[in-house]
């Protein structure tokens, strides 16, 4: 592990203090929780929009998604 310094707000450290009691976890790990948390669901996010821009939103230039789409979709999200 990569030991690491953040500054919290009191009410941001309550609220943590509180997470980690009720988990029955360090701070430290609500801390480990939280940020695992976010990075999946950024990640999902990111799949999300792969996914819209293959099936013709935002611009997608693939014009076989109608027959080929469990392909396409596939690749999106094996990314």
């Amino acid at each position: 592990m990569i030991k690491t310094q953040i500054q919290l707000r009191a009410a941001q450290h309550k609220r943590l203090q509180e997470l980690a009691r009720r988990r029955r976890v360090s701070m430290a790990e609500a801390i480990r929780q939280s940020v695992d948390a976010v990075l999946t669901r950024s990640d999902r996010a990111a799949a999300w929009d792969r996914a819209r821009a293959c099936v013709g939103r935002h611009g997608s230039r693939k014009r076989d998604v109608a027959t080929h789409h469990d392909r396409h979709l596939t690749d999106v999200w094996s990314r």
